[in-house]
């Protein structure tokens, strides 16, 4: 019996080559490591995001220091959004995915009303540091809105390898190795990039 075994096992690895196993098997691993690299270009951009944050709130603080609520709420939310790291691994699991999402959506927002005070403060709106942060900022929700959909689309192609029935067979031979991951699904305010309003203050008219 154990000669038997032995025998199909040295049979079944001379096949594998003939079936393309190996070569499927390596389409996997590129799709999924293709993916890890788009995540880390979305994390790239989030922490781009969250780098920019202390400037802003020292600018606000300078011209609109009474606004504490709208600076606690920012600070609050970066440093919950920051606390949240995701591995390869964590990436499969829609509960530890929807947690990361909820996380930078609320700094989103908050920092949305953190960019919204200028209006209450011509000071602040004509304040040249916090114009060029304003122009940062809008272009790095750019990026990450980009980056997002970059990650997704590697997401679905690597998803849609593993059940192709190349995917299903090689997929049990490695142990059931790779994992479908989750996809990044934004909430329906973040598809959009914000858009701050730098229209000059008014000068006053003269009589």
């Amino acid at each position: 019996m154990k000669k038997l075994f032995i025998l199909m096992c040295g049979l079944l690895f001379c096949l594998l080559p003939a079936c393309g196993v190996p070569q499927k098997f390596d389409t996997l691993v590129n799709k999924d490591e293709l993916c890890e690299q788009k995540w880390a270009d979305y994390e790239a951009q989030l922490q781009r995001r969250a780098d920019l944050i202390p400037n802003a709130v020292e600018i606000v603080k300078a011209s609109a220091a009474h606004e504490h609520s709208v600076l606690k709420d920012v600070a609050e939310a970066r440093a919950g959004a920051t606390q949240i790291k995701l591995t390869g691994e964590d990436l499969t699991n829609p509960e530890k995915v929807a947690a990361f999402e909820k996380a930078q959506n609320q700094l989103k927002g908050s920092l949305s009303r953190l960019m919204m005070v200028q209006e209450q403060y011509p000071d602040l709106k004509a304040n040249q540091g916090f114009h060029d942060l304003n122009i940062q900022l809008e272009g790095t929700e750019n990026r990450i809105l980009r980056s997002r959909e970059q990650y997704n689309a590697s997401v679905g192609d690597y998803n849609r390898e593993l059940k192709r029935i190349s995917g299903r067979v090689v997929n049990p031979l490695t142990g059931g190795e790779f994992k479908p991951r989750v996809y990044f699904k934004a909430a329906p305010e973040a598809a959009v990039a914000p858009k701050i309003n730098m229209a000059p203050t008014p000068a006053p008219t003269t009589k």
